[in-house]
C-alpha cells in the first residue's frame, strides 16, 4: 500500500501498489478531460516521491516540458511508498 498526499490540503489517500492515481486525483479536485494523456488538463507537480510513480509514458514525454517535476495524473500508477503532489 502506498500513500498519495496533496500538498495544498494535506489530504492523504492510501492506494494499492500498482494502481492508477487518476481516480483519487479526480476526487481531490484535479481536473480531467481526455484521460488519455493528450490534452494535458491533469498536469500535477510532484513535490516528493517521483521515484514511487510508474515510468513516464510516451504521452507524457511528448506533452510535458519538465520531466523533473511534472506528470499527467491520468498516466501515473503508484509503485508504492509515498508521493506528495500539488495541482
Amino acid at each position: 500500500m502506498g500513500k498519495l498526499i496533496f500538498e495544498d490540503t494535506s489530504e492523504e489517500f492510501e492506494i494499492k501498489d500498482g494502481d492508477p492515481i487518476a481516480e483519487v486525483c479526480e476526487d481531490a479536485g484535479v481536473p480531467f478531460a481526455c484521460t488519455e494523456g493528450v490534452c494535458g488538463t491533469c498536469v500535477i507537480e510532484v513535490k516528493e516521491g517521483m521515484e514511487n510513480l510508474s515510468e513516464f509514458t510516451q504521452e507524457e514525454e511528448d506533452f510535458l516540458g519538465d520531466l523533473e517535476e511534472e506528470r499527467l495524473a491520468c498516466q501515473c500508477k503508484l509503485k508504492g511508498g509515498c508521493v506528495k503532489i500539488s495541482f
